[in-house]
């Protein structure tokens, strides 16, 4: 393997797509980042072969990467208490909101800022293919990395805020009050009517005043999305989110500091 500076890899999975990035450890660098959008949601043997076939033709996995860390994105996730965490009952957790299959293999991750476990089905075939390519790794929900990463961001003097992570197909909400996490959901929507349809009704839910909550955004959203258009009309106060990493992008990358937030937030 060809050991240039000293790298780490971050590959984030979902059924309607994947997306790599390689960050420069020794200069803060993306040095490179790829998005493979799917046409139709994928089974767990196709992503393997789509994996596969990246992995193959770019000769930038033949790096020595000091670390790599697989993110599963997939509503198949929940949040439970550390209070009432048992590993021992790991399916009866997920199986009240998530069709689950008996042969799926169920793990978890501690968010220790929010003193609980995100217990979610990881693609074990990805995980042995993953290992057999690279050696160790390291894997996690996305929505452990969304979460601990706007945790960190805030402090108990920071305004409620609505977080809002959008991607190609499904994006996730995020409530929280001085610190202390209140709501995580995540929905599927075709449209931009559907978009705002879920966010008001959360935001109904919350008992919050859209004249008033500050909806706070990232992923796959600009400006001039119809997604942003939409949001704007029914609530004052939007803004993105400003990511808290450091790190550069290459000349060929476009820098934006609320794009691909999961992924870049990964290699804090």
């Amino acid at each position: 393997m060809i050991s240039q500076h000293i790298k780490a890899l971050s590959i984030q999975i979902r059924l309607s797509g994947l997306s790599f990035c390689i960050l420069n450890r020794s200069n803060h660098t993306i040095e490179w980042l790829n998005h493979v959008e799917l046409q139709k949601k994928a089974t767990p043997f196709e992503l393997l072969n789509d994996i596969k076939k990246v992995i193959a033709s770019h000769p930038r996995f033949e790096y020595a990467f000091e670390t790599i860390t697989c993110i599963y994105q997939n509503e198949l996730s929940c949040l439970v208490p550390k209070e009432v965490f048992d590993e021992s009952h790991l399916a009866d957790y997920l199986k009240f909101n998530a069709k689950i299959l008996k042969t799926d293999y169920i793990s978890f991750d501690e968010l220790t800022l929010n003193n609980c476990f995100n217990v979610y089905v990881p693609l074990i075939n990805v995980n042995n293919y993953i290992f057999e390519t690279f050696g160790s790794f390291t894997y996690k929900h996305s929505s452990t990395i969304l979460i601990e990463s706007i945790l960190q961001s805030v402090s108990k003097f920071t305004d409620d805020k609505i977080y809002i992570n959008i991607n190609a197909s499904t994006f996730e909400i995020v409530y929280i009050i001085q610190q202390e996490l209140i709501l995580y959901n995540t929905f599927e929507y075709q449209s931009h009517e559907d978009f705002i349809y879920y966010t008001l009704f959360t935001i109904e839910q919350l008992k919050l005043d859209p004249e008033t909550i500050k909806v706070v955004l990232s992923g796959a959203i600009d400006k001039a999305s119809n997604l942003y258009a939409i949001l704007f009309k029914y609530i004052r106060f939007v803004d993105f989110n400003h990511s808290s990493h450091k790190f550069s992008f290459a000349d060929d990358i476009p820098n934006s500091k609320h794009h691909d937030f999961i992924l870049l937030n990964s290699f804090n």
